[in-house]
């Protein structure tokens, strides 16, 4: 072992205690001055006109396939309901879609975007009503 003097120890453990400090600090100052990031959920749930057509379903379905290529879509989910049946849950829409973007911005591009415009124009006619359900929350990893 290397024979090291107290007062070389000392001076050594306080320039480390300074560089943790400074380096600690450094991440805080960056972390505090980092946009807060917020998740942007969109959920609509689409009641088809014609609730047991498997021809509109599957129309519908293809639109919103064609709709998921939206550049700021993060994450996209289609869905029909699932068997599952207490009182709470509703059951009578025909097509969920689901998708997360990264913030609110990124979601109103989507909204504006020449892909959502023309999926309004060509599948609108599917349905008689359609339910949005829009939340945000913190990111997580």
């Amino acid at each position: 072992m290397k024979n090291t003097s107290r007062r070389k120890f000392l001076k050594a453990s306080a320039l480390a205690g300074v560089g943790t400090t400074i380096a600690t600090g450094a991440v805080a100052a960056s972390t505090a001055a980092a946009p807060k990031k917020e998740l942007f959920v969109h959920h609509v749930y689409f009641y088809l006109k014609n609730a047991g057509s498997a021809a509109d379903k599957a129309k519908l379905m293809e639109g919103l396939e064609k709709l998921s290529k939206v550049p700021t879509i993060r994450m996209v989910h289609i869905g029909t309901p699932a068997t599952t049946n207490r009182d709470v849950i509703e059951r009578g829409y025909s097509i969920s879609w689901l998708c997360l973007f990264d913030n609110l911005e990124e979601q109103e591009v989507y909204q504006k975007h020449p892909i959502h415009l023309k999926f309004v124009d060509d599948y609108s006619h599917l349905w008689e009503k359609v339910i949005v359900y829009d939340s945000v929350g913190p990111k997580r990893a």
